[in-house]
């Protein structure tokens, strides 16, 4: 009897593993360098182009909108048309994004590429792990993708770092030029070394409306929120707005319960662990993001450093993450998930107050750095223990799209973190405004981490006999997705 046909797959010929980790592994590398790398250059833009911070927040929260509601789609269409021609494409419209955010006359056009550049990163992310698992053995995969996810979390550490220092050497542009030879490279490279994996051939097609919906629906959201200082809350733009994003959140919802290949797989709520991890995840993304952005902005303008002083004293922190990441893993391996969920996050919010008693107008550049490394304690104590946790539960056959939607979460948090922290800021013109401004972005982080760490003990404890799976993610933008 002949497979049914949405379970016929083609061989892919063999390749060495090695080498498609190494060209996988780079794209997520630029992936999640482009996550941190535009903080550093904020400052500058807004000078360049004279613009509020409302308007300027949207070169960071778009990346994340297009992102995070694509990411699965993106995924489910890799699988059907191909994770080698995905990942291509993928690479060419990252490439097209950089270009066109490199060259930008203005605020407008530099979104647009930054858009574009959301778009790309959506469609290597689960093409490139793909691609990857499919060259190792199933013995070797576990290893493997925690090896992918380190190199990830190089990239969110080493992007402030990076970015500083071609900012300081050239100008902001050098943010989204850097990216082009580079990709240039990895074309050549890709055509030649990567093999086409197995293609699922569907009836269905990937609901592209309903990524569609869900990219509307948080435009909307982060819109009213960010613009919130500038139109008033009561303002009919700012209502309609915010209205619109949570009108589309149940059109959204509704559609996924009818739709045969859907954006969201609502049945995976129905794992308490699932639910639980993911609510988290999107509240302490909206404390990460936030906490990112306003430590830069801070160092840049209440602080006035250069912009390669705020580079480095900015990047010790994301290092630490990903050194510690591995062992909070292991030991909620043997522990169980809550006491890491919960103190984590409350790890982040005591810190986090902290900047606002220990620093004031006066430059204390050990103190920040000392209390950033508490913050990351936390961080590090939170996130991979919570990814592993959104998946505990669920069977092998749906480990990835567990990922992957756990991933969108995070992301959609981000969106809504950087959209509360530029409503929270406001408009600050003096060094004392400034420094009151990021004082009020540091109580809403911690008030955001006091929250997720509530959520956090209504997850399950987790023993060993139903341990984390090997945790893959040690940065909040590395989830396996595919």
């Amino acid at each position: 009897m002949p497979e049914p046909a949405h379970r016929r797959l083609e061989t892919p010929p063999a390749r060495s593993p090695w080498v498609t980790f190494t060209v996988c592994a780079l794209a997520l590398y630029l992936t999640t360098l482009d996550l941190s790398i535009v903080n550093v250059a904020f400052p500058d833009i807004l000078a360049e182009f004279d613009i509020s911070r409302a308007d300027a927040s949207w070169i960071v929260t778009i990346y994340n909108i297009f992102y995070g509601s694509l990411l699965v789609v993106t995924g489910k269409a890799a699988d059907q048309l191909g994770r080698r021609r995905m990942f291509l494409a993928g690479l060419a419209i990252f490439a097209a994004g950089s270009a066109v955010g490199a060259a930008a006359p203005g605020l407008g056009v530099l979104i647009f590429g930054r858009a574009i550049q959301g778009i790309g990163g959506a469609m290597l992310a689960p093409a490139s792990l793909g691609l990857l698992l499919a060259a190792f053995p199933s013995e070797r995969r576990t290893q493997t993708v925690a090896m992918w996810g380190g190199i990830g979390a190089l990239g969110i550490a080493s992007g402030p770092s990076i970015g500083a220092l071609a900012i300081y050497l050239t100008d902001w542009r050098a943010a989204f030029w850097i990216n082009l030879p580079i990709i240039a490279g990895m074309l050549l490279a890709s055509r030649r070394v990567l093999s086409e994996t197995a293609k699922v051939n569907s009836d269905h097609r990937p609901d592209y409306g309903g990524a569609l919906l869900v990219t509307v629906a948080l435009a909307c959201l982060a819109l009213g929120i960010s613009r919130s200082e500038v139109w008033g809350w009561a303002d009919a733009r700012t209502l309609a707005a915010i209205a619109a994003g949570v009108v589309a959140i149940p059109l959204f919802i509704r559609r996924q319960h009818r739709h045969p290949e859907p954006v969201l797989d609502l049945t995976l709520f129905n794992s308490r662990s699932f639910s639980v991890a993911n609510t988290s995840a999107m509240v302490f993304m909206a404390a990460f993001a936030a906490y990112s952005l306003n430590n830069v902005l801070f160092l840049r303008q209440a602080w006035g450093y250069p912009v390669l002083t705020a580079g480095l004293l900015t990047a010790l922190p994301p290092v630490t993450v990903a050194i510690l990441a591995p062992f909070t893993g292991r030991s909620a391996a043997r522990i169980g998930f809550r006491p890491f969920v919960v103190a984590g996050p409350l790890i982040v919010a005591i810190a986090t107050f902290g900047f606002v008693l220990l620093l004031d107008g006066d430059r204390t550049p050990v103190t920040f750095v000392m209390v950033g490394e508490v913050v990351a304690v936390g961080i590090a104590c939170f996130i991979p223990v919570n990814s592993a946790a959104s998946v505990a539960e669920l069977p092998p056959l749906r480990l990835s799209i567990g990922g992957a939607v756990n991933n969108t979460f995070r992301q959609v948090g981000a969106v809504l973190g950087i959209a509360l922290l530029v409503a929270f800021i406001g408009s600050p013109e003096t060094p004392g405004e400034l420094v009151s401004a990021h004082e009020r972005g540091w109580i809403m982080i911690a008030s955001l981490a006091l929250i997720t760490a509530v959520i956090g003990l209504a997850q399950p404890a987790l023993g060993k006999q139903r341990a984390p799976v090997a945790p893959t993610t040690p940065t909040p933008a590395l989830t396996p997705e595919s």
